[in-house]
């Protein structure tokens, strides 16, 4: 794989056995590295599903070897061509590619049957027709073996012509179902004779009807890396139990290569939920606005929410691979994207909750401009000339008529810093017939062009501002957490019961540049003294959306050594 610049390989555990597998006298010596990301088309991908993705397409990078995208689609009951669409998408927005390589188990349903009937003739599995009860009570427990079915001594061809039935469609769903013959004593219950093929009269979406039985994933996914010249199979800890499994399939079916299954721990993150289960349960309850709403985890919901690939790629290889099962800090995450737009977002002015400020000595039909930096942290991108006349919108909470100590910004007598612009002192405001504040009115230094103070005199507060003949009115979405607990999962309560009802809030009547009508979705912009935001695809021209991906304040730091 040719790269214009060099990757630099991991060190984690998982490289350190690729190199020990690759190096003279290895298992794969010789052999090109070979990974797959295999996701199950029934469901979004999340910020737990990235970490699978980057260490199996990383890898493939750091050593100049391929990666296959595959879709692990055994199961028609759960299955959707709408979650391959947006599969796809996602990985390739988190920046990697497959190139050809892109396959679907349903590829290979005929190679596996003939695996299967393989194992039946060399007496290894047989078809068996206890209901689904009767397997789980002669499973056994973990401190007692399990007892062998009746039918675990069928004759071969007796098997072999009921397994021709059952794919021909003459039974019923859980009449009977192809298992393995193992060990019913075994210490590891994967291997206590597991079903192999299951029937399903479900219609794929693929193969339609052509098929009324389904590999189990455990006899599935071993065969679909063996067909493809897996080197290295990287899976999930909870696949670790299966492992024995997956060689067992490997070793007694004829298939055209030994691939090497490897587990690594799930990527945990605090305050939020990443059961499938639970993200549909939230979806369907309405209690989030689809699988993309920004407070969600999944890669469709952060990336609306703002989050870049390369934040998220980040996130989760600083975050590291083993075998130890963690929980990531949410707000490492947040840290990682907020570092990155801090150096390359434009900065612009946003008032989310505007008050009217009037400068009462300021000419009533004069406007002038005045000159902003888009990025102090890069010079090279130069400046932007703003408008600036009497009328302005500032953010509601810059005034105050009786302020708390240290408080400053607007309040009668006291100056402060127009970004950008003016030294202005307070003379007093107006308020509707609730008391409510509708007017800010205050005068200019005019000596104070640009803010400085040409005699030296501290202004101690500095705010932002939109001029009212040229802001744009524009929605701001404000996000905060799901859940009001770091551990929505823990065992002692209902997640539901721990969701924030402040995790949303609109902003309707914002103020904003007019340079930001025409902003559209994946650009970001760090809003003067409020956050990193994004346009939502809602957005418009004439009615402009945005959401804040992170506040400024970097509340993370990193663990003391």
């Amino acid at each position: 794989m040719s790269k214009e610049i060099e990757i630099e390989k991991p060190r984690h555990f998982i490289a350190q056995i690729i190199d020990e597998d690759m190096a003279p006298g290895g298992r794969t010596h010789g052999q090109r590295l070979h990974t797959r990301f295999p996701p199950e088309p029934n469901g979004y991908l999340h910020i737990g599903h990235a970490k699978a993705v980057v260490i199996n397409f990383g890898l493939a990078e750091a050593y100049d070897g391929l990666c296959n995208l595959r879709m692990d689609d055994t199961n028609p009951l759960r299955e959707e061509e709408h979650y391959v669409d947006s599969i796809v998408e996602d990985i390739r927005w988190l920046g990697y590619d497959w190139e050809e390589r892109f396959y679907f188990a349903s590829d290979y349903f005929e190679r596996m049957y003939d695996c299967a009937v393989s194992l039946i003739r060399d007496g290894k599995a047989y078809v068996c027709e206890l209901d689904a009860d009767e397997l789980r009570e002669t499973r056994g427990t973990l401190t007692e073996p399990g007892t062998n079915s009746p039918w675990r001594d069928r004759p071969i061809e007796e098997s072999l012509r009921l397994f021709a039935e059952m794919r021909a469609g003459l039974h019923e769903d859980g009449r009977m179902v192809l298992r393995a013959k193992i060990d019913m004593a075994s210490g590891n219950m994967n291997m206590r004779d597991p079903v192999l093929y299951r029937i399903s009269h479900a219609e794929h979406h693929r193969t339609g009807d052509a098929w009324c039985i389904y590999p189990m994933y455990d006899f599935a996914h071993p065969l679909e890396d063996a067909f493809e010249h897996i080197t290295h199979s990287l899976c999930s800890i909870e696949f670790e139990d299966h492992r024995p499994l997956y060689d067992w399939v490997i070793e007694n079916c004829p298939v055209p290569s030994k691939p090497r299954q490897i587990e690594f721990a799930r990527l945990g993150i605090n305050g939020t939920v990443m059961s499938k289960r639970k993200l549909r349960q939230l979806v369907e309850a309405d209690l989030v606005h689809g699988w993309d709403d920004p407070r969600l985890p999944t890669l469709r919901g952060l990336r609306r929410r703002g989050y870049t690939p390369t934040a998220i790629r980040r996130f989760v290889t600083e975050t590291g691979v083993s075998k130890v099962m963690s929980t990531a800090d949410q707000a490492f995450l947040e840290h990682c994207l907020r570092d990155e737009l801090n150096r390359e977002a434009p900065r612009v002015m946003a008032v989310v909750d505007p008050v009217r400020l009037t400068l009462t000595n300021w000419p009533a039909d004069e406007t002038i401009t005045v000159t902003a930096d888009n990025n102090p942290e890069r010079p090279e991108d130069g400046t932007r000339e703003l408008s600036f006349g009497r009328e302005l919108w500032i953010e509601r909470e810059d005034f105050m008529e009786t302020p708390p100590r240290r408080y400053h910004r607007l309040y009668p007598g006291n100056e402060v810093r127009l970004k950008h612009a003016y030294v202005i002192r307070c003379t007093g405001c107006v308020k509707d017939e609730a008391g409510r504040v509708v007017e800010v009115l205050a005068e200019v230094d005019f000596a104070t062009k640009g803010g400085e103070t040409p005699d030296g005199r501290r202004v101690r507060g500095t705010i932002h501002w939109v001029h009212e003949k040229t802001a744009v009115r524009a929605e701001v979405r404000l996000y905060d957490r799901l859940f009001t607990v770091d551990d929505p999962d823990a065992d002692e309560r209902d997640y539901l019961e721990v969701l924030n009802p402040e995790s949303l809030t609109v902003m309707p009547e914002a103020q904003v540049e007019p340079l930001l009508a025409a902003a559209r979705p994946g650009e970001n912009f760090q809003f003067l003294r409020l956050g990193y935001f994004t346009p939502d695809p809602d957005t418009s021209p004439e009615r402009p959306v945005f959401n804040r991906a992170v506040s400024l304040k970097d509340s993370y730091r990193p663990p003391q050594s």
